[in-house]
């Protein structure tokens, strides 16, 4: 069957071209709905050695369109069992896989210098920028690849040769203002913001007060200073997670007191309905069906939650909360930063208690309240993937692998599905040259291999970039993840040791 299928392949793409591609390296970076269908299509048609990258595990929701996976799956490596299934469709293929995190520092330049071809499968715009960045590095080619509903794109990037991801701006996630968040929801979204971006991270996390718009003005600032002293109210009541009366002692605080202070501003209800405050033993002393019935609660996601439901839901995700959080801090080490749990559409505890919160919330200002699957699509900005677009993407970029493994750049294009354009279902483009203001790919790429536990910033500074590089007495600025290294002015880290000044960014 291997046989007739590589005959096949050298019939219909040439010996050549076929001898290649049964001899590249190639890596492809996601394995959700695109890298299902991508990596079928990799070793049918002849890619024989495939790495693959994916820190996901599979979830009863991905079924519907990621086919390389079944109901016995759920919760397994999305990486492992990929690999697994594409090898039954050609036993010829060599697939690598790795239930890793691509930004791991494993996965540096010279790791990605193997490949002759990187494919980005990913809905996930940092990763996608990390390695859109390696790959420059390395000066290894990536197809870009990417899926809206039913719109798609597939974009080629080599380096000196056409634009990276990062030469045009890309669209940033909404952001509401804060009044609205903390005082004035008018629709389920600004309740599902306030429990994912504002309750669980105060609990849970670090305070993501970036999903708020703190545009200066008056009635802003006013509930900025206001939300400073609400996160340290909250903060004495994380100190009691894991406590009989914790669950108690958060709803008192923000469905209740907190409530209260807004009905109490008068002026803020003259054209809108005030809140309703709720109180925990009453809502609670309602709950008794609903606390019998919680497993098949929690199990029905198409379900929209009564007040007393959600309250159930809410005690359950934050017992199984703290129980996480107390666990990890006992597992920390001393040096260790404070552990954190960060909401994922994917994880069931943290969109458990942000469907609760969100319902919860929406009850008091009369908003209609959601189910979890509605949810779930809402915090993740979820628009729901469609699997045939996904097929047709990782199509196209086969058909653009062809053209880079033969180095056809000028061939390559930049496609574009859009179904619903009034001209044709796929509009091409010639790759766009690269930009010359962009903040990526306009840099200067280089590596330098030194003993971190031995080198100064002085020495690569000095020896480096003013010596090898030749920046001679040019003014330039070395900076980390953790933020500002070197400059002119900045000056006092430059004897510390390189693997101290890495440690800061952990």
């Amino acid at each position: 069957m291997a046989v007739a299928r590589d005959q096949y392949n050298q019939q219909t793409l040439g010996e050549s071209l076929n001898d290649k591609l049964k001899k590249s390296r190639v890596l492809m970076v996601g394995a959700g709905g695109i890298g299902c269908e991508l990596l079928k299509n990799l070793v049918l048609s002849g890619f024989l050695n495939v790495h693959i990258v994916d820190l996901d595990t599979i979830d009863l929701s991905n079924l519907n369109r990621q086919f390389l996976f079944r109901n016995e799956h759920i919760k397994k490596s999305k990486a492992l069992v990929a690999k697994e299934v594409a090898q039954t469709f050609n036993p010829e293929a060599e697939v690598t896989a790795y239930h890793d995190n691509i930004k791991d520092e494993r996965f540096g330049v010279s790791w990605f210098r193997q490949f002759d071809l990187v494919f980005n499968a990913l809905d996930n715009l940092d990763a996608r920028r990390h390695v859109n960045k390696m790959c420059l590095a390395a000066d290894v080619p990536l197809i870009e690849s990417g899926t809206t509903g039913f719109n798609g794109q597939v974009q080629v990037i080599k380096k000196g040769v056409t634009a990276c991801y990062d030469c045009s701006p890309k669209e940033t996630p909404k952001s509401f203002p804060v009044c609205t968040i903390r005082s004035t929801p008018s629709q389920s979204i600004h309740c599902i913001v306030w429990g994912k971006s504002y309750l669980l991270s105060e609990i849970f996390g670090v305070s993501e007060e970036s999903s708020f718009d703190n545009t200066t003005n008056s009635e802003n600032e006013g509930e900025i200073e206001e939300l400073q002293r609400e996160a340290a109210a909250l903060r004495n009541i994380r100190n009691s997670i894991g406590t009989p009366e914790f669950p108690r002692l958060l709803f008192e605080k923000v469905f209740h007191t907190d409530v209260e202070r807004l009905r109490s501003m008068a002026e803020m209800w003259k054209s809108r309905t005030p809140p309703e405050s709720l109180k925990y033993d009453e809502v609670l002393s309602r709950a008794s069906d609903a606390l019998a019935s919680k497993d098949s609660l929690l199990r029905d996601g198409q379900k929209v939650w009564s007040l007393e439901e959600s309250l159930v839901v809410f005690q359950d995700s934050l017992d199984r909360l703290s129980r996480r959080i107390l666990k990890m801090k006992e597992a920390k080490a001393e040096t260790d930063p404070d552990p954190v749990i960060t909401f994922d559409k994917d994880d069931e505890d943290t969109l458990d208690f942000v469907a609760a919160s969100a319902n919860i919330r929406s009850t008091v200002f009369g908003i209609d309240r959601k189910s979890r699957f509605d949810i779930k699509q809402m915090a993740g900005n979820i628009i729901p993937a469609i699997a045939t677009t996904n097929a047709i993407v990782a199509g196209l970029c086969i058909l653009q692998a062809f053209k880079v493994m033969k180095g056809e750049y000028d061939q390559a294009k930049e496609v574009f599905l859009t179904p619903f354009a009034p001209a044709r279902l796929l509009a091409t483009d010639r790759s766009r040259a690269p930009n010359p203001k962009c903040p990526v790919c306009s840099t200067y790429q280089t590596s330098a291999f030194v003993d971190l536990s031995r080198a100064t910033l002085n020495d690569l500074v000095e020896d480096f970039v003013r010596l090898e590089l030749g920046y001679g007495d040019k003014e330039f600025t070395v900076n980390s993840e953790a933020g500002l290294l070197y400059d002119v002015d900045e000056t006092e880290n430059l004897p510390k040791k390189l693997s101290d000044l890495a440690n800061l960014q952990g």
